[in-house]
């Protein structure tokens, strides 16, 4: 016998305005790439920077996996920059780093303050956020895009005022790709009518497919995971095990995790077992505004 369970209607939800959101970070708290300084050092550390250096030279893929929090920490311009030197030739987001990143586009500002407007039902619920960007999914998923290259594309077409800072308008110009790897009720945007989650999971499942294509080229290339606990480690592993199904050597890489904090999921779907036929693994623990610019500032120095 046939039945279903009830469920909310969320045509009934209401948003809000973004104007009327107060928030903690704004465009001068970005860190140019002129500004960038070595504050964090160790033997390993400069190990990892020379390896992404000759990776670069022999023209090997060099990946970063990042979390949202390296946006909210001011890094977006760091990692740009890097995609711009032809370093970084694939990122790879949670589906909270194009929320971060197109609201800086948009007004300049991102990150509410959760702890005030989860109380009244307000958390997440910023009317352009969500309506812009399911748009761009949908559209994306109409014309068999990726979810990453969608909005990409839609930061493109609107021509917001700070698009320079947006990581991914600057990989749609570059045509680098950014995968976006969504798990669906994770994301601000999944709470709004305007949400197809259909939309999402197609174009998000083609992100995948491109992530394990940049994977399959892996050999003698770095992995980077820079603040991402679970989503991506977990997405990396499967996109690894694909690559080797399917018979592509991918057993000599440099993977690292970069995080402030050290977790189960990044020490071994990316440091210790991906390495386990060759290469090496690293575990970098700081503060993103240490680690990201001192990285930075050591690649950029070791290519010029």
């Amino acid at each position: 016998m046939y039945s279903t369970y009830k469920m909310l209607d969320f045509n009934k939800i209401k948003t809000i305005p973004i104007k009327q959101r107060k928030n903690k970070v704004k465009l001068s708290d970005l860190v140019k790439p002129e500004n960038s300084k070595i504050s964090f050092d160790s033997k390993e550390f400069n190990e990892l920077a020379k390896r992404i250096i000759i990776a670069h030279k022999n023209k090997k893929q060099t990946i970063l996996m990042m979390g949202a929090h390296v946006i909210k920490t001011g890094m977006s311009l760091l990692i740009i920059d890097l995609m711009k030197k032809g370093v970084i030739k694939h990122v790879a987001m949670n589906g909270a780093g194009p929320i971060h990143d197109f609201e800086l586009s948009l007004i300049g500002e991102t990150s509410e303050y959760v702890e005030q407007t989860i109380e009244d039902g307000t958390f997440g619920m910023i009317e352009e956020t969500g309506s812009i960007l399911n748009e761009a999914i949908k559209e994306g998923a109409k014309n068999n895009f990726g979810l990453g290259y969608s909005i990409g594309k839609k930061i493109n077409d609107l021509n917001l005022p700070n698009r320079e800072c947006s990581i991914l308008y600057n990989a749609y110009k570059l045509n680098i790709p950014v995968t976006v790897h969504v798990a669906i009720g994770t994301d601000i945007i999944h709470q709004h009518p305007s949400c197809d989650g259909a939309a999402v999971g197609k174009t998000t499942y083609s992100d995948f497919k491109t992530f394990a294509e940049s994977v399959s080229r892996l050999e003698n290339g770095v992995i980077l995971n820079i603040g991402c606990a679970v989503i991506l480690p977990e997405v990396f592993l499967k996109a690894l095990t694909i690559a080797r199904n399917l018979g592509c050597k991918v057993s000599s890489i440099t993977a690292a995790n970069i995080d402030m904090a050290d977790h189960y999921r990044p020490r071994e779907n990316v440091v210790q077992r991906p390495t386990s036929l060759g290469g090496k693994g690293f575990i970098i623990i700081g503060r993103h505004e240490a680690t990201i610019p001192s990285l930075h500032r050591r690649v950029i120095d070791g290519i010029d």
